[in-house]
């Protein structure tokens, strides 16, 4: 029982990845980010991309994966985004367009396979990404055989959290972060450059999602579509811990990971995805501003 548990944990894990960026970024800046799931995917190909081109295992690609995706979204914040605050549906429906133009680009590669050129580990084929020998183990906690990689991605999750929590909490640019999410208008009225820190939310949530990306490479075969269903439920995690919610979000991303986990493994995947989102629907009807929420959903 006790690695069941633990494959729910892991899982939690990475959707508390994918989720933080989301509930800081749709706190702040009110965006439906449907390409936050690609930034998942982009940094799942740098760490394939790492492995073949500078022989550097999985460890290494996560900085690499997290300056890559925040640039990137950097990029879609500056030319995309900016232009579209306050246009909700907009910006879901050009983020859309922007993670199928991402899943394209990856699968002809960026374009060159018109030409005849070949660019490894990219393509539409499947990637594997090997787990340094160190993490193929398992590890012995009480009766029960863990797997290493598994512990692994679990602290890194717990680092990168606490590292957000500080950043939000005990920071300048995190105050403005809070303020912005309690009150954009009045945030800008007392002098904070509300643009500049959309950005920056914008990026540290993509550099997030690409370190989940490296964590799930790992485990799960990297391809163009992998991402898609990551921003799903990464959403329904925002949903259920609460805009803006740092608590909130870790709270749901294990509850959420851990009803999968269990359910899955006494059933089926088709029956823990539909408990999952019973679950998500009975706390929109009981709650529908979330567990932890600074303010409802707008």
């Amino acid at each position: 029982m006790l690695d069941t548990l633990f494959i729910g944990l892991s899982l939690g894990s990475i959707l508390l990845l994918v989720a933080l960026g989301l509930a800081i970024t749709y706190g702040a800046m009110g965006v439906i980010n449907m390409a936050h799931g690609e930034m998942v995917m982009i940094g799942a190909y740098t760490t394939v991309m790492t492995a073949l081109w500078l022989q550097l295992g999985i460890i290494w690609s996560i900085p690499f994966a997290f300056i890559v995706t925040a640039m990137l979204g950097l990029l879609v914040e500056k030319f995309v985004v900016r232009q579209l605050y306050g246009r909700l549906m907009d910006t879901l429906l050009a983020t859309w367009g922007i993670a199928i133009l991402l899943q394209q680009a990856v699968r002809l590669e960026f374009g060159l396979s018109f030409f005849g050129l070949h660019i490894d580990g990219l393509g539409p084929g499947l990637q594997n990404v090997t787990v340094p020998a160190f993490l193929q183990g398992t590890v012995s906690i009480g009766m029960a055989q863990i797997n290493s990689y598994r512990l692994f991605i679990i602290g890194v999750t717990a680092a990168l959290t606490l590292l957000t929590w500080f950043i939000m909490h005990h920071t300048p640019i995190g105050m403005q972060v809070r303020a912005i999410i309690r009150n954009p208008k009045m945030a800008a009225a007392c002098g904070i450059d509300v643009k500049r820190v959309n950005a920056l939310t914008f990026a540290f949530g993509s550099g997030l999602a690409g370190i989940a990306g490296v964590m799930m490479s790992g485990f799960k075969t990297v391809f163009p579509d992998m991402g898609t269903p990551m921003v799903v439920d990464g959403f329904l995690v925002v949903v259920v811990g609460g805009v803006g919610s740092l608590v909130g979000s870790f709270l749901s991303a294990g509850i959420l990971g851990q009803v999968n986990g269990v359910v899955a493994a006494a059933m089926n995947d088709v029956i823990a995805r539909a408990v999952v989102f019973g679950f998500v629907i009975l706390t929109i009807v009981i709650k529908p501003e979330g567990l932890f929420s600074y303010r409802g959903r707008r």
